[in-house]
């Protein structure tokens, strides 16, 4: 009984150690040129309430201890300042910066954009509004050191630095987005960026609060709906856009009220379009070969290619809701929110391999059926937080997510294929100051149960559950600020892998024998675990005001998905036989033999240049990533079908449906490369950018596969009374560090021009646009792409829209 009184008492100590004299600080906030801030963040660091200036600059706050005052508005850098109870009245000065500034709520540590040692760019507001698509990837593509895997515009994931898939962990508040976008390129994520406050781009490792899923970045999709902060009044926005490449008509509405500290929280989209419309390009020539029984070689060689104008089986029907509420309260806040997806979208150059024999004769008019996904997820959010607010304990948070997601694939009204995924997640986090020292420590859990049924279930059910102990630190030393941090992860994975064992031998008594055969199917239970070790180091250096330069160092290790370690099936989405690293391939048959599997291990280095304040400004991101043991989908030069198994590619049409065979396996790495955004004032009106990046992408004896192209943009930016403008181009070079199964990729340029007028109607703040994407009509080809010759990027696209904001 002692040690849990004594434990009792240790917790009712800490919980009520925090000062009972309260005090309030009365505050004025101004710029540089003594004018008043209106509408700035002032938060007492520890606290989860935060409120805002008045129109005059002023603001008035309790405090009940020694305190950090932290004061934060867009565009201006933050200040922070210690006060006590014998504070009385304050006056802040907010300098300017010449790059939008907003707090970073993937940092874990209240920290802003300016100050994150990580590389990070963060979307919101307008802008993040106005460069909204349908997809993630779609969305972010634009930003240096960010490209998409692009499966067609339904379908997008984002490609940090050259890493995509597993090593880019999405999440939504903090919490992963439990989808099954990283099992394939074809499966879209779950999270919608027309409802979002703002996407976080972190890049480079963030494994040590995020785990190994964030080998190569993180992207961060923050919404409001379980509110932190009290809401007064009721206020909403809605919005209507059309867009006349794929005749796309979206709608989307969010509402918010509160009262007596308890919040309420609405926001809904619905998204409807058609084929998307491409310029003419011409469609490969294996998708249409004519296959005669005569030898008219020269005849077949002058015949035209087809083409098209569009991108079949590429729609989109889908529709969001979500519910949330909080109670926010001096010390404590507590709610929850419900988020439900419907979507259904078609998939591109999806066929059925393998059901087609030679000597079924052509016939034009019995086309495939088109096949589309239908997407449902339920996703349920809590959240707790109470800020103690004494000498070492500041909060301690509680997120709490549950996921229940499936992906259909649904060919002429039948179900052929589903994949589901039920994910659990939790994560602890205690934040903490220790002398000198302030940071967060906490626990991380996390269990995704996964399966998938039908004829393309090329990966087995699955269940992968992980625990995490983590820390993270920073100092304060003159203007220099030190962050270390570390990380130890136990993850483990359970299957039931079933061995097929199948008679390839064709003789004189193959129909007695298929009258006799059973296929033997073996069931091996197989578990695997592994202890993934994590840390980093880095450092920011004020060493001017409105200049810095930071450099940071991590080790991060992760283990193999389900899909990278287990797959053994057809992928039709992407034309292949997918196998996973526990496999050999024998005598025509692929054996499950998971011996000496090493998990991959990063060592990343990372060194920023940043100027954000006058009229010019500018970051630069250099970064190299030495990673052992990469996994990547490598082309074995054999190719599999139902009668022959695994065999040796033919040059001839002996095999017509036999599908390439696509192996992951695992080899060192390197990537590194260069990454830039510069900004220049010209005057108060107008605005010129410049961005760009370069990732190369090697093993040690070739290059890595569909790794994306250069690119180097420019952005003019004017604004005259209530009309906003921006005219945008960004140059694709050409991509010819490619594999041996590749094709290089020619260079594009891809113009884009916005038009945005601001009004009132009413109490109702209005902003009507209209945007033109790919002036030119340029025809381009992602090379990240699986699908690039099938699937070119949209032609010109008129969109127009209105917003509205009571």
């Amino acid at each position: 009984m002692n040690r849990y009184s004594l434990l009792s008492g240790a917790i009712i100590t800490a919980l009520s150690s925090y000062s009972s004299h309260a005090a309030i600080i009365n505050g004025h906030v101004v710029d540089t040129n003594n004018q008043p801030i209106a509408n700035a963040d002032v938060h007492i660091h520890g606290k989860a309430q935060s409120i805002k200036t008045d129109s005059n600059g002023k603001f008035s706050i309790d405090i009940d201890a020694k305190s950090q005052l932290h004061i934060s508005k867009n565009n201006f850098i933050d200040a922070r300042l210690a006060v006590d109870e014998d504070s009385q009245k304050i006056n802040v000065t907010l300098t300017p910066t010449s790059v939008e500034t907003v707090v970073v709520y993937a940092s874990a540590l209240h920290k802003n954009s300016l100050e994150m040692i990580s590389p990070v760019n963060v979307l919101a507001g307008d802008e993040l509004k106005n460069k909204a698509k349908p997809t993630l990837g779609e969305t972010l593509k634009g930003l240096p050191g960010v490209n998409a895997s692009y499966f067609g515009p339904v379908s997008s994931s984002p490609i940090i630095r050259g890493l995509d898939g597993p090593r880019v962990k999405i999440t939504q508040n903090g919490l992963d987005s439990s989808d099954a976008s990283r099992i394939g390129p074809d499966h879209a994520t779950s999270n919608d960026s027309l409802s979002a406050e703002q996407i976080e781009v972190l890049r480079g490792p963030a494994t040590l609060l995020y785990g190994s899923g964030a080998i190569g970045g993180v992207v961060n999709v923050v919404d409001n709906r379980i509110p932190t902060d009290n809401i007064d009044q009721f206020t909403g926005a809605v919005q209507y856009n059309h867009d006349s490449v794929s005749n796309a008509n979206t709608y989307a509405a969010k509402l918010e009220t509160g009262h007596e500290n308890f919040n309420f929280h609405f926001d809904g989209t619905k998204r409807m379009g058609d084929d998307y419309q491409t310029p003419r390009f011409e469609l490969p020539e294996e998708g249409h070969e004519e296959h005669h029984e005569h030898e008219e070689h020269e005849e077949h060689e002058e015949h035209a290619h087809e083409t098209a104008t569009s991108v079949e089986n590429t729609f989109i029907d889908s529709q969001t809701v979500n519910f949330g509420t909080s109670y926010v309260g001096e010390h404590f806040t507590v709610g929850m929110s419900y988020g439900r997806i419907e979507t259904d979208y078609g998939i591109p150059a999806h066929e059925h391999h393998g059901h087609e024999h030679e000597h079924e004769h052509e016939n034009e008019e019995s086309e495939e059926e088109s096949v589309y996904a239908r997407v449902e997820q339920d996703r349920w959010q809590g959240l707790m937080s109470y800020a103690l607010h004494n000498n070492w304990i500041e909060t301690i948070n509680l997120r709490l997510g549950y996921t229940d997601y499936s992906h259909a694939e649904i060919e002429d009204g039948t179900i052929g294929t589903i994949f589901s995924n039920e994910t659990t997640e939790a994560r602890f986090n205690i934040e903490h100051k220790l002398g000198n020292w302030h940071g967060i420590a906490g626990y991380h859990f996390s269990e995704s149960d996964y399966d998938a049924n039908g004829e393309e279930a090329f990966t087995p059910a699955s269940k992968t559950t992980t625990n995490a102990l983590f820390i993270l630190e920073e100092q304060m030393i003159g203007d220099v600020t030190v962050e270390l941090g570390a990380r130890v992860e136990d993850y483990n994975i359970d299957s039931n892998i079933t061995s097929h064992d199948h008679d390839h031998d064709e003789g004189e008594g193959e129909e007695h024998h298929d009258e006799m055969e059973e296929d033997h199917d073996e069931v091996t239970a197989y578990s695997k675990s592994f202890t993934n070790l994590s840390a980093s180091a880095g450092a920011i250096w004020q060493y001017t005001p409105g200049q810095s330069v930071s450099l940071s160092i991590s080790h991060s290790q992760r283990a193999p998905l389900s899909a990278e370690l287990l797959s053994n099936g057809l992928h039709i989405a992407t034309g292949t036989y997918e196998l996973g690293l526990g496999y050999v391939i024998e005598d025509g048959e692929a054996h499950f033999e998971p011996e000496d599997i090493k998990q991959e291990t990063a060592n990343n280095f990372d060194l920023s240049f940043r100027q954000f304040s006058g009229d010019f400004g500018y970051t630069v991101n250099f970064f190299y990533n030495d990673i052992k043991n990469f996994y990547y989908q490598k082309n074995t030069g054999l190719t599999f079908d139902e009668e022959h198994g695994f065999e040796e590619a033919q040059t001839d049409h002996e095999h017509e449906d036999a599908l390439a065979v696509y192996q992951f396996v695992s080899q060192d790495a390197e990537l590194y490369g260069v990454e830039f955004d510069a900004h220049y004032q010209v005057n108060s009106n107008a605005m010129v950018k410049v961005f760009g990046d370069s990732t190369t992408a090697k093993l040690k004896d070739e290059n890595l596969p569909r790794i994306p192209a250069n690119k180097l943009g420019s952005e003019l930016q004017y604004t005259l009374n209530d009309w906003q403008f921006t005219l945008t181009g960004t140059h694709y070079f050409e991509q010819n560090d490619i594999t041996q199964y590749e094709t290089k990729t020619h260079s594009y340029s891809l113009f884009d021009a916005q038009a945005n007028y601001q009004l009132s109607v009413g109490q109702i703040d209005t902003q009507l646009y209209i945007n033109v994407d790919n002036i030119t009509d340029e025809l381009g080809f992602v090379h990240s792409s699986f699908i690039k010759e099938k699937a070119p990027l949209p032609g010109r696209n008129f969109s127009i829209g209105v917003r509205g904001y009571f």
